[in-house]
């Protein structure tokens, strides 16, 4: 047999020998308190309705959202983003669920502030879209398009609303031109300089947010392109940061996570502020399915998967699998 001397002298290998040494040396951990658990809440429904795209997901009634929440809390994650699915009769041009205080997001976040107090950050989704009759996250003008301004006065009220119903963090998510400081003024002309703003800084107009359509049960016509950003472009993103910033955002976030791992990690390395990331809809049904078929193993394939979120900078993590790997994690 043919010796090599002391070669190779490195061996990398003898930190990976046993799972006690590779837990020691991890260079990335997760826990339950980089977790945010997103949340649907749907108007009129007796029993909470599972979302076929996104097996173990429902439309919660008022009830079970209440009890989501509080598993939430025992298992130690941080947050719980609230998005409210109102009744189809309800919805209108200018989506004025979003502002009625009680509208069905508004109602919810009282339930579980009333629920949880402090013990857990609710959070609230600031959009049109599910609350639109034509889907859009903004006001449309006479030509179909998509107004800006408009839509800018519609979002200072729902800061407003959503704020007063119990919301500890608001999260404008439209991508509309200047949302974050007409919200930051919005909420510190009521008085309301304790309700932070997580900006959706970077969201891309992405293919993988097909089963979240189902679960806000959206009207949607056409596409989202005009304001949501090219998935082609990065400097764009980091445009978009040094805007949000300087408009008052107090966190920032990437969306989605996965395909967009490049941006997180150079919006991570670019600010002093907590970067976020949302593994979102489409991300959790690819992992879903293919654990369904089994191709994938699936519990290690959801750990791999928000590792990575975390190691490309997330600060914090929103899945549909935050309870259940906070629990696990825990134990």
């Amino acid at each position: 047999m043919t010796t090599y001397g002391s070669f190779p002298g490195a061996r990398p290998r003898r930190l990976r020998s046993t799972p006690a040494m590779r837990r020691m040396v991890a260079e990335t951990r997760l826990h339950p308190a980089d977790l945010i658990l997103p949340a649907f809440v749907r108007e009129g429904i007796s029993e909470p309705v599972p979302i076929a795209s996104m097996p173990g997901v429902v439309q919660h009634t008022r009830d079970s959202l209440k009890k989501a929440a509080a598993e939430a809390v025992a298992a130690g994650v941080s947050g719980i983003m609230l998005f409210g699915v109102p009744e189809e009769s309800k919805k209108d041009a200018v989506g004025t669920p979003g502002t009625d205080p009680d509208g069905i997001l508004q109602v919810a976040l009282r339930d579980v502030r009333a629920e949880v107090g402090d013990d857990l950050l609710v959070m609230s989704d600031l959009c049109l879209d599910e609350t639109t009759d034509h889907g859009h996250c903004g006001v449309l003008d006479a030509q179909g398009r998509v107004d800006n301004d408009a839509t800018l006065e519609r979002y200072a009220e729902m800061a407003r609303v959503q704020a007063e119903a119990g919301a500890h963090v608001v999260g404008p998510s439209g991508m509309m031109d200047g949302q974050i400081r007409v919200v930051r003024e919005a909420l510190d002309g009521i008085g309301r300089q304790d309700v932070a703003i997580l900006a959706y800084t970077a969201k891309y107009a992405s293919a993988f947010y097909g089963p979240f359509r189902e679960a806000v049960a959206s009207s949607l016509r056409g596409d989202r392109r005009t304001y949501q950003q090219d998935p082609a472009n990065v400097r764009e993103s980091m445009r978009e940061l040094a805007l949000d910033l300087e408009e008052g955002a107090d966190m920032v976030m990437v969306k989605p996570a996965g395909p967009y791992l490049d941006i997180l990690a150079r919006v991570a390395d670019a600010v002093d502020v907590p970067v976020a990331a949302y593994q979102i809809s489409g991300e959790y049904a690819m992992v879903e399915a293919a654990a369904e078929k089994g191709w994938i193993d699936r519990d290690l394939a959801i750990l791999e998967s928000l590792t990575g979120i975390k190691r490309a900078g997330a600060r914090n993590i929103l899945t549909y699998w935050a309870t259940e790997v906070a629990q696990k994690l825990g134990q």
